[in-house]
């Protein structure tokens, strides 16, 4: 049995086509009397159409040949269809996988007190102490406290190296400790004058902001630590987030101020936006386009807007409808998580640009203050003011990561209470 082959696409056959007559039919050969009497309604076009359409015995407008393939270019189109594979309908979890009670949780919306390692540990600062999970093995602990002198911990984050974490604390100190051996490094002391909600870091230094509006950058390696002072905010610095290739940092602040520092101007700003009308928290660079950045405001703001990092232009606007406390980006694909606060507490993913919902994920009775990803970036820890931490599989695994073993999620932090 012979087969037929069809082309995908259907190419006009301009030598087949009467042009005079195609032009006729759509404009008409009117005199101006005629043209004064006709009515230029709907129904007139209707019928004009319909005459096209339906003509017969004559030159079509648009004509085309049977078989615009031959040769040796001709392909069955349905044993292509076949075999190319087709993907699935992605499927995201609407329940938490895991969730851990959180008790003495700071209440505030300024500080960070979550992070996740390249080690696949997860810290939480719980007042004056500090527990760590083992995310590959299932086992947490607690790693280390504080007296309350100098606490509560304001705020948590992790060397590049998964090995050293660094804390804020209430009292305008940094402590920086080893984990494997569970000792304090060093203090860094005497840049804040009031705490330290605020940390980040871009390869061995260490930036970290205070409520006394001042952002400094610490060379941990050397005694002297305090090696650059950005001068900008009026009041506390809630956030702050370095570049993929850490040339330019973002902060936001409680004076509803956002910036971008550029390294090589000497602490000079690069830009400053004053779009949003409330305390600037959520802040996240885009692993996949370097100079995108998206930023969100409180309350009193509830939108997620979307900066060129190089000419400062606000590229997008999107109004959630509720305080956005936190945002993550998927590192395989252009999406967005954010958290919010009432009334929902909940968590929406976003695809971007066109920035339509793709989920919803519900369970926290309280806003959802913390987020942090996991190192194969698929996991996100969640932790709100209903003292819950909540463990969630959100976003794709990127190729590489789909090469190495599963993490198993087993057990909740030891000492705390295992609710699900």
């Amino acid at each position: 049995m012979s087969r037929r082959y069809y082309g995908d696409r259907f190419i006009p056959a301009r030598s087949s086509i009467d042009f005079d007559l195609a032009n006729f039919l759509l404009v008409g050969s009117r005199s101006q009397s005629q043209t004064r009497q006709e009515k230029t309604d709907d129904t007139l076009y209707r019928q004009r159409l319909s005459a096209l359409m339906t003509m017969r015995n004559r030159n079509r407008i648009l004509s085309f040949w049977s078989n615009p393939i031959s040769g040796d270019f001709q392909t069955d189109l349905s044993d292509f269809a076949e075999k190319k594979p087709s993907k699935g309908r992605r499927y995201i979890p609407k329940s938490a996988e895991r969730i851990l009670s959180a008790p003495e949780i700071l209440d505030d919306y300024n500080l960070n007190l979550i992070d996740w390692s390249s080690s696949n540990y997860l810290a939480i600062a719980l007042s004056h102490r500090v527990c760590l999970w083992d995310a590959t093995n299932g086992v947490g602990f607690d790693f280390m406290s504080i007296n309350g002198d100098i606490g509560p911990i304001t705020s948590v984050s992790w060397a590049p190296d998964g090995q050293r974490i660094a804390m804020g604390m209430n009292n305008s100190t940094v402590e920086l400790w080893d984990v494997t051996s569970s000792q304090k490094l060093r203090t860094l002391q005497g840049g804040h004058q009031s705490r330290v909600g605020s940390l980040c870091w871009n390869d061995h230094v260490l930036t970290t902001g205070g409520k006394d509006s001042i952002i400094i950058d610490n060379d941990v390696r050397i005694r002297s630590h305090h090696v650059r002072t950005y001068k900008g905010h009026k009041a506390e610095v809630c956030q702050l987030k370095w570049s993929n290739s850490g040339k330019q940092l973002a902060s936001g602040g409680n004076d509803s101020l956002l910036y971008i520092w550029d390294r090589s101007l000497a602490s000079r700003w690069l830009h400053k936006f004053e779009d949003h009308m409330s305390t600037v928290k959520a802040i996240a660079w885009c692993p996949l386009q370097s100079n995108l950045l998206a930023s969100s405001g409180g309350a009193g703001d509830q939108s997620i807007k979307f900066w060129n990092a190089q000419t400062g232009v606000c590229l997008n606007s999107c109004d959630t409808g509720s305080q956005v406390c936190s945002l993550l980006w998927s590192k395989s694909n252009k999406e967005i998580l954010s958290s919010h606060g009432p009334t929902q507490n909940q968590l929406t993913l976003w695809k971007y640009p066109s920035m339509a919902k793709i989920a919803e994920l519900t369970g926290h009775t309280s806003r959802v203050l913390f987020m942090t990803q996991s190192p194969d970036s698929c996991m996100v820890a969640s932790a709100a003011a209903d003292e819950t931490l909540r463990i969630w599989k959100v976003f794709e695994t990127p190729e590489v990561a789909m090469l190495t073993t599963e993490t198993t999620y087993a057990e909740p932090f030891r000492n705390l209470n295992y609710i699900r």
